[in-house]
């Protein structure tokens, strides 16, 4: 009787062992957590970005905490290498990407997307002062060309030898801060930007920059990315989106930071 007592003690233990230690590596389950860490590029204004007090602002950043407050959680901001995105996600470091995220079909294999709420494209910035001619992508061989790494730019230069090879250099920069000192200083010629980004720049120094009417590759549209196996994540952060384009909240969010209303709206 004693043996059976014993053995069923150390079958309990070792199954609660078990059991905890499964539950440690869990780190993709986010159903029960009341704290979901959003995974951002910190210098990307204006979806996500520090300003002069060192504050988190930023359209993204308005959107994500509504929906937070919506869904009854806290949302975590945690800047993150934009290059190495979809590892956070996948390692379970992040829980989810709300910053300006392009919808591409390579990001598709490891991401999945929300709906799509913004529309972006790629368009090219110059110093205020340039006479550079450039009416169409191939009239950028020669030039020192840049853009942000990870970014939907570098993907589609990189994909077209021919384009990125008629350059006399291609950089890219950690983030679009440091890409926009290196234009000021006349270390590159041209940035190829979000659009969203770039306009948002000029806005603010106007005498600095200006943008060529060229897109460079396709328009994309932009989306909240999550975990490839998080559908409940990504259906319960989808429910309160919804809601908040047909009560008016994500107009309102759109026009303070557009002073118009870029939402998409997509049943």
């Amino acid at each position: 009787m004693k043996r059976i007592f014993f053995m069923l003690l150390l079958t309990i233990f070792m199954l609660t062992g078990c059991g905890g230690e499964v539950e440690s590596q869990d780190t993709g389950n986010t159903k029960n957590k009341n704290t979901l860490v959003i995974g951002l590029d910190d210098q990307y204004a204006p979806m996500g970005f520090r300003n002069e007090k060192g504050e988190l602002v930023g359209i993204d950043i308005d959107l994500a905490n509504e929906a937070a407050r919506r869904m009854g959680v806290k949302f975590k901001f945690q800047p993150i290498d934009w290059n190495k995105k979809e590892d956070e996600l996948d390692s379970g470091r992040i829980d989810i990407i709300w910053n300006g995220l392009d919808i591409t079909p390579e990001r598709k294999e490891r991401i999945l997307y929300s709906k799509p709420y913004m529309d972006n494209r790629q368009i090219l910035l110059v110093k205020i002062d340039s006479d550079l001619k450039i009416r169409s992508e191939h009239d950028l061989a020669d030039k020192l060309v840049a853009t942000q790494a990870g970014s939907n730019s570098e993907t589609y230069v990189h994909q077209n030898d021919a384009l990125k090879n008629s350059f006399k250099e291609f950089r890219t920069f950690l983030n679009f801060k440091e890409a926009f000192a290196a234009l000021e200083s006349g270390e590159i010629d041209v940035l190829i930007v979000d659009e969203l980004a770039g306009r948002y720049e000029m806005s603010k120094v106007p005498a600095k920059f200006k943008a060529i009417e060229v897109t460079i590759g396709p328009v994309t549209e932009i989306g909240i990315g999550f975990r490839k196996d998080d559908i409940e994540l990504r259906d319960r952060v989808q429910l309160v989106f919804d809601d908040m384009v047909r009560d008016g909240t994500a107009k309102k969010i759109s026009e303070h930071w557009f002073q118009a209303d870029l939402i998409k709206y997509r049943r």
